[in-house]
């Protein structure tokens, strides 16, 4: 059983997953407009993962005996100014998305909540995974320094990249 505050503290993420996901399609919507379909590609993957974290959280507080409240979604950005900024904002998203989930953490631990503890150690190391995949895409991107080359073979890397259900 959840108390109510970690109930509304998941809620609260569940509703950041959708935007997450949301602002990812965006994302996508803005590679498929530059002709990176690679990249539009990786952004899809992101857009599904997220999608999977929101129903995992669902799930999660249904099966516990809370319930899921649903709220409005902002709307995403959806212009940018280079790729490089599309993946910079990406990182800025996964490093809040962390913060978020270590502050779900606590609380579970404050509230000495076992169950919860277990079920978000997984999004604690899902989160690894995904700001060093981010980073290491930057750091590509910054040592090609624009050269169309080298954004091509960035963006056919991307393009092998496949959604493996949460």
């Amino acid at each position: 059983m959840l108390s109510q505050k970690l109930v509304d503290a998941i809620n609260d993420q569940i509703q950041y997953e959708y935007y997450s996901a949301f602002t990812y399609k965006a994302m996508q919507a803005y590679f498929e407009g530059e002709d990176l379909t690679g990249m539009a590609n990786w952004m899809n993957i992101q857009f599904q993962e997220e999608m999977s974290h929101a129903e995992k959280m669902f799930n999660f507080v249904c099966e516990t005996g809370g319930k899921v409240e649903l709220k409005q979604l902002d709307a995403p950005r959806n212009e940018y100014s280079s790729v490089l900024e599309v993946f910079e904002e990406t990182l800025k998203h996964e490093q809040e998305v962390t913060s978020r989930i270590n502050n779900l953490m606590d609380l579970a631990q404050e509230e000495k909540n076992h169950m919860a503890q277990i079920f978000l150690q997984w999004f604690i190391t899902e989160q690894i995974e995904e700001e060093a995949s981010v980073g290491h895409i930057i750091a590509k991107l910054k040592r090609i320094q624009g050269d169309g080359r080298g954004l091509m073979m960035i963006d056919q890397e991307l393009e092998k990249r496949t959604f493996a259900p949460a």
